[in-house]
């Protein structure tokens, strides 16, 4: 871990590497402990345990994951990203990096992440996949704790396949955000997420548009993905809205893993 001054906030960067001859590699860092589960005897699976509070404000956090080629790994989170403010200048930045090579599945499904009363966090989430790789990613976004107004909560998710983009999403939320509480945004909705499925085998059966109950909907992609997008009152009905979109297109996840 690399501590700068009190006033810079925390520098880390967690890597995870999966390859088909050596196994899942690890290296946390900073708040990040790695901690490897026993496979489920399809997967590899990675938890990400946090070591300390993060993100403050001023700090600058990243997780790099790989799926070498043939490897399928799986990533969760034992707990909560929740983003707090702090006395260091600035805003915090997380920036997620996947890498999903030929023949690959990566599925990343960790916790919500929290935006706190006067935190300020922009997270980026790049994924570069290979055109016979399969990936499952699921964010989800509480806007304040109990009781409490949300922080300012920037995020942007990148997605290339073979080179090209697939994807490309830019959202913002909390002070300084133009009507993002307003009727056409969230209104009282607290809590937004997304699953995003991109797989080879929708070339040949792309899905159609369908609606998740009053409250989300799913969407093809201008390509071989799928978008479901949600807005709850609390994180609980987002979480339903979003296993049931898994459900009801992948067959589900394992118990284990949509007990999470």
């Amino acid at each position: 871990m690399t501590l700068a001054p009190a006033t810079r906030g925390v520098r880390a960067t967690a890597r995870i590497l999966a390859t088909a001859d050596s196994g899942v590699s690890l290296h946390g860092d900073g708040p990040f402990d790695l901690r490897r589960l026993r496979s489920d005897g399809r997967r590899e699976r990675i938890c990400v345990v946090g070591a300390m509070s993060a993100p403050h404000n001023g700090d600058r956090l990243g997780i790099e994951a790989v799926a070498g080629p043939g490897t399928s790994l799986q990533i969760i989170s034992a707990a909560a990203t929740i983003a707090l403010p702090s006395t260091a200048p600035g805003h915090a930045a997380y920036d997620i990096t996947l890498t999903v090579q030929e023949g690959a599945e990566l599925h990343w499904l960790p916790e919500p992440l929290i935006s706190t009363t006067g935190s300020d966090l922009r997270q980026t989430t790049r994924v570069d996949l290979a055109p016979s790789a399969r990936l499952i990613l699921r964010e989800e976004y509480i806007l304040g704790r109990a009781h409490e107004p949300p922080g300012r909560l920037a995020s942007r998710v990148t997605i290339r396949r073979g080179g090209q983009t697939l994807f490309d999403q830019q959202t913002a939320y909390g002070p300084g955000v133009p009507a993002w509480d307003g009727p056409a945004v969230l209104h009282d909705n607290r809590a937004v997420g997304q699953l995003l499925i991109v797989d080879p085998t929708f070339e040949s059966r792309p899905l159609p548009v369908r609606l998740l109950g009053d409250d989300g909907v799913l969407t093809p992609l201008a390509g071989p993905g799928v978008l479901a997008t949600v807005i709850a009152p609390d994180a609980l009905r987002l979480r339903h809205h979003l296993d049931n979109a898994i459900e009801g297109f992948l067959g589900g996840l394992p118990q284990d893993e949509a007990a999470r």
